[in-house]
């Protein structure tokens, strides 16, 4: 059985002021998720389920659905606040959806097989998406899982800091920790991080997560169990965010299950900010010349 790619496209996209997740990017209006479907396809996965909220189905539907048919099987799962589909009776007052974690549980009953999980927003690359689906099918076990690890210095942004889940990596490969640098940027000819208004250097090739995590089914059931506590312990606060990361930070330190780190030698770019477009537009139009993808790309 394929592995299936799971897409969160449910954020809110506040900073950048529109639906990011949908704007055109490429030659011909592609989205980022156009250029990440395309390569999953290429690399063999077998589905692609996207998060999102139920009110933009349609314009969902309508976007990927002729462009998808008959090359890729899709489904649609929404994240919502109703808690009562994980037990909890309680209200809670939410001003904002309930983070990454939360969405990966949207999609618990859409997905039986191996599967990732990737950013609407985000570019990772083909090769990213080729390492990942052998992983899924030849080393993903209920306890072995994955994270794509990208190398710092392909991550930066022009426009100033950026936050980064800085990873470290044992002998065997093996994740030991994430910790999350909110504030990294070049200096020179050197990378620093600022922590209580001091300068770290940080390695070029130091691996970063980029929110690329591959896993088995077995962890709906675990991440469950980790919102339901998460929720309960934060329910007075209406912005608190329930994050990937949280869920490997559990699993590692518990024992519970490995996360292989794959490195990857793709060049990473995103979209936070209405100023990044022309950047990202100017990425995807070289790879387009460099001839990594078609300049219309289903045709």
């Amino acid at each position: 059985m394929k592995p299936t790619l799971l897409i969160l496209a449910a954020g809110m996209a506040s900073r950048y002021g529109s639906m990011k997740q949908i704007d055109g990017f490429g030659p011909n209006g592609e989205t980022i998720i156009d250029y990440s479907i395309y390569d999953a396809i290429k690399a063999g996965f077998g589905k692609v389920v996207f998060i999102i909220k139920e009110e933009f189905v349609e314009n969902f539907k309508a976007i990927f659905e002729p462009k998808l048919a008959g090359k890729i099987e899709t489904d649609y799962v929404f994240q919502n606040f109703d808690l009562k589909q994980f037990g909890i009776e309680e209200e809670i007052y939410r001003e904002k959806p309930w983070g990454t974690a939360h969405a990966i549980l949207s999609g618990r009953n859409a997905i039986k097989e191996p599967f990732c999980v990737i950013n609407a927003d985000d570019y990772y690359g083909f090769d990213a998406f080729k390492k990942m689906v052998d992983f899924l099918e030849n080393e993903a076990t209920d306890s072995q899982y994955s994270i794509i690890g990208y190398e710092l210095g392909k991550t930066l942004s022009e426009f100033g800091a950026v936050s980064r889940g800085v990873c470290k990596v044992d002998e065997n490969g093996n994740l030991e920790e994430i910790v999350e640098r909110t504030k990294i940027y070049p200096k020179g000819d050197a990378i620093v991080y600022e922590e209580d208004d001091k300068e770290y250097p940080l390695a070029f090739e130091t691996p970063v997560s980029m929110n690329f995590w591959g896993f088995t089914p077995a962890v709906f059931k675990i991440t469950e169990n980790l919102f339901k506590a998460f929720a309960m312990a934060n329910k007075d606060k209406p912005k608190a965010e329930f994050f990937i990361p949280l869920i490997g930070e559990n699993l590692v330190k518990s024992k519970t299950a490995d996360f292989k780190v794959i490195p990857t030698s793709n060049k990473w770019f995103g979209v936070t900010y209405k100023e990044d477009k022309p950047y990202v537009q100017d990425c995807i139009n070289q790879l387009v010349k460099d001839g990594t993808y078609p300049e219309s790309l289903w045709n």
